[in-house]
């Protein structure tokens, strides 16, 4: 995309907040509410496509039991929403840093304290969702942690808000295709419902904020951001699936670990995930170069 088409693309910040703001006020859910947490669990339903399970189609799938592979899949997606829960906290430090810094009368500030409302909501809706079916919280790797720590100082504006989006709509992804699926949990299907239709007001105002930043940056800024987009992108998809899932049903974490990587239905299934995404940030420019064996690592592009 040319630097002329992204600024041509680039739509008033308050017009798109306002809009996005009575969205949030027209529709809105609170987990509290809208969930029935004591709903029983239905026996004999998966938490997870067996397809999308990290080891599906490896001689270790077709070693496992019937009850440990629907363990792995409720594991797994675990993993993958408490994964969410710490891409989420990040993206409120990042928003809230933003409206430490604009017009805190701008409908575009508003919208940012709405997003990090819901944003919330959603974690504390997933940490339930693990509570309620008795698994752990996962989350990254305590060294990823560690390392994320420097993301508020490293990745302004575009390249954070690029690399949340990665977060954001590798899971959307994933819960669209989950949401309506019948052979799952019904409280995995309403979690998903929620977030799915509250993550698309935040995936609309991150991709403008990502189209206007790049459309602003200059050649040194635009291969920064290109850079650092590739990098943190790569943690993300590291982190989804948590090694300490194969421990908890009974596999030796390293040799499944090392199945999964080289599962060709689970890198079809990143793929997958990562479609929509990796399009738009290939159009905006943030594609492309030294970084790509970044992302090819972290099984976004072939």
């Amino acid at each position: 995309m040319s630097r002329a088409t992204q600024v041509a693309k680039v739509a008033d910040r308050d017009r798109t907040a306002a809009r996005l703001l009575k969205s949030s006020a027209d529709k809105f859910y609170d987990p509290d509410v809208d969930i029935d947490w004591a709903a029983p669990v239905v026996d004999g339903l998966a938490y997870h496509p067996e397809h999308r399970v990290s080891l599906y189609g490896t001689e270790l799938w077709d070693r496992m039991t019937p009850e440990q592979r629907l363990e792995l899949g409720k594991h797994e997606i675990a993993s993958i929403a408490s994964n969410g829960i710490f891409f989420e906290v990040l993206l409120m430090q990042l928003l809230l840093k933003q409206v430490y810094k604009n017009d805190p009368t701008s409908d575009h500030v508003h919208y940012m304290l709405a997003e990090i409302a819901d944003e919330c909501r959603h974690s504390t809706m997933f940490g339930k969702a693990c509570r309620r079916f008795g698994v752990p919280a996962y989350g990254p790797r305590p060294w990823v942690k560690q390392l994320a720590k420097l993301l508020p100082a490293l990745a302004p504006g575009v390249s954070a808000y690029a690399a949340i989006l990665v977060a954001e709509e590798v899971l959307d992804r994933m819960q669209r295709e989950n949401m309506s699926d019948e052979a799952l949990q019904p409280l995995i299907r309403m979690v998903n419902r929620i977030h799915v239709l509250e993550e698309a007001r935040h995936v609309t105002f991150a991709r403008q904020e990502v189209v206007q930043g790049m459309a602003k940056a200059g050649r040194v800024a635009r291969q920064y951001h290109r850079v650092l987009t590739a990098v943190v992108s790569y943690f993300v998809m590291l982190c989804l699936i948590n090694p300490r899932v194969y421990a908890a049903v009974g596999l030796n974490p390293r040799q499944a670990r090392r199945a999964a990587k080289a599962n060709p239905h689970f890198r079809a299934t990143l793929l997958f995930w990562g479609e929509r995404i990796m399009g738009f940030l290939d159009e905006a420019g943030l594609v492309g170069g030294p970084a790509m064996p970044l992302w090819r690592a972290a099984g976004l592009v072939k």
